[in-house]
Parts: C-alpha cells; structure tokens; sequence
C-alpha cells in the first residue's frame, strides 16, 4: 500500500463491484433475471426454487462485510505507510499511537526483530505494525469508533450528516452468523428484500466514504504527530 489515494482507488473499485451484484439481486428478485437449471435428457430447463436466491441474498453480507474489513484495514495500514514514507520517529508521534505500538511490540519475537532494527526510533514504529492482528472478524461502528479514539481521528459518527453505522453491526451480525454456522444462508436470505439490501449497502458505502476521508486529513494534517513537541 502506497498511501491513503490508493485506499481510496481499492474501496472505489470494491463498491463498485458490491455494487453490480447488488443490482443483480435486485433484477433477479424482480423478475429481470432468472436462474435455470438444465437436467440431463430433458429438453426443458427448470427454474430455481427460492432458496438459492436466499442463498445469493445472504451472501450480500459477506461481501459487505469483506468490504468493510478491507477498507478499515487498508486506512490504518495508510497511516503506518506515511509515518515511514515521512521517516517519522516514535518520539515524535502522539500518545495514542506510541501506546498502540508498544502494545503490538508485546506480541512480538525479539529474536526475529533484533535483525530489522537499525535505528531503534524510527525501525520501531514499523514494527510495531501487524496488518494480520488489526481485526479478527467483529469489526463494526463501535469498533471503528474505538479505533478512531486509539488513533486519535475522529470518526463519521462524530458528523450527524453520516449514517450512524447501524447497518455495520447488521452486517457483522449476519457474517458471524453464517461464518459460525448459528443461521443458515436460506434464514438469513430471506430476511430483506433486494432493494432494503440495497439500502444498507448504500449507507455502509457512505460509512466507509467518510472513515476515509477521516483518515487523509489525520494524514494530509500531519495529526499523528504529538503536538506537544511542536515549537
């Protein structure tokens, strides 16, 4: 990752592409598209049942879901990205940021990082960075809210022109449930309509959006700075 404008080409491309199979869902509910199945010796294809259009439906969530850990994942990654592109020191950056990475330090082997270590103010802030242990598979708008206060950027909640995340815990709800098995994609595919799903989308869309634009003014601002040291 290069920086917080590729982030945003990669959430652009992804929303474009949840986007597709959205409108997809929405043409095969109305009708516009539908799904056939050819049996073998029978001239005549069958349609499919409702269950696999539920099983489509459901699986709207996940790609939801992949969007928003992907796009999360990639904005914290962007800021680590510009604290070594700017060669910026540990004694340098805000509090909160040196608490996070002394925290990841715990987690690692210092037999394995003694080599990567040159010069200690500066090597310690990259390694003090895992993409792997950002987000285990619970990231929601509480979650992100926390992560904004750790890194101290403010979070879309804080704009009452932003949807207040809602419709994250929704999809995370969903993602858990299909990923643990507690529902089945026919129970959880069945619960909303195409055009409500689409509704969610949009909002999870705009969510991101404004993380997004959250964190390349933290970044354009130089905000990860600790601004006590500034003369």
């Amino acid at each position: 990752m290069a920086g917080i404008s590729f982030v945003f080409e990669d959430f652009k491309e992804r929303s474009e592409e949840a986007s597709k199979y959205f409108i997809f869902l929405q043409n095969l509910e109305q009708g516009k598209i539908k799904l056939v199945e050819e049996i073998p010796g029978n001239n005549k294809a069958q349609e499919r049942d409702d269950v696999l259009e539920h099983t489509l439906k459901a699986s709207a969530y996940l790609l939801l879901y992949n969007l928003i850990e992907f796009t999360m994942t990639n904005a914290i990654e962007a800021i680590f990205d510009e604290l070594q592109n700017q060669g910026v020191s540990f004694d340098d950056i805000r509090p909160e940021l040196k608490k996070i990475i002394l925290v990841n330090l715990k987690r690692r082997n210092p037999d394995k990082i003694l080599d990567e270590i040159q010069d200690i103010s500066l090597d310690i802030v990259q390694i003090g960075f895992n993409r792997e242990e950002l987000f285990a598979g619970n990231i929601d708008s509480k979650l992100i809210r926390e992560t904004a206060k750790k890194y101290g950027f403010y979070s879309p909640t804080d704009d009452k022109k932003i949807t207040n995340g809602e419709d994250l815990y929704l999809v995370k709800k969903n993602r858990n449930d299909l990923a643990h098995g507690s529902k089945s994609f026919t129970e959880v595919g069945k619960e909303k309509g195409a055009d409500e799903l689409i509704k969610i989308k949009n909002q999870v869309v705009e969510y991101l959006e404004g993380i997004l634009k959250k964190v390349e003014t933290y970044i354009d601002k130089q905000e990860y700075l600790d601004s006590t040291n500034t003369p």
